[in-house]
């Protein structure tokens, strides 16, 4: 079984970055594609991105693409989520997951969270405007 443990959330500024990091035991993490959700009070849990087994292929929604990066270290264990350009409704806990495969559709790549086998407890991030 692995277990996942985010780290790294916090208060920034409009405009400002945070860098979330996953932290993986369970000896698996390298056979597992690594997906990262998001959910705001009163809202669903949403999408932020997914990278494959090796990290050579990544998948953002619209709505942050081009701001958020995800990244992973298999010799390490970790993975990471670069926030750039952050704005009051990036507001949410951030959680990542680790799904059994990296699968792809013409609707986008692991943004299903029934793809997802085990989830971290999550990270709070803040913007404040």
């Amino acid at each position: 079984q692995e277990q996942l443990v985010e780290s790294g959330g916090g208060l920034v500024p409009a405009g400002g970055s945070l860098r979330l990091s996953c932290a993986a035991s369970g000896g698996a993490f390298s056979s597992y594609a690594m997906g990262w959700f998001r959910q705001a009070p009163g809202r669903e849990r949403e999408f932020v991105g997914a990278i494959n087994e090796r990290g050579s292929y990544t998948y953002y929604p619209s709505s942050v693409k081009g701001r958020f990066t995800i990244s992973r270290d298999n010799d390490k264990n970790l993975a990471s989520l670069q926030m750039n350009d952050l704005n009051p409704d990036d507001t949410a806990v951030y959680y990542c997951a680790a799904a059994g495969r990296y699968r792809c559709s013409v609707s986008g790549c692991n943004e299903d969270p029934a793809d997802y086998i085990y989830w971290g407890q999550g990270t709070q991030v803040t913007v404040s405007s």
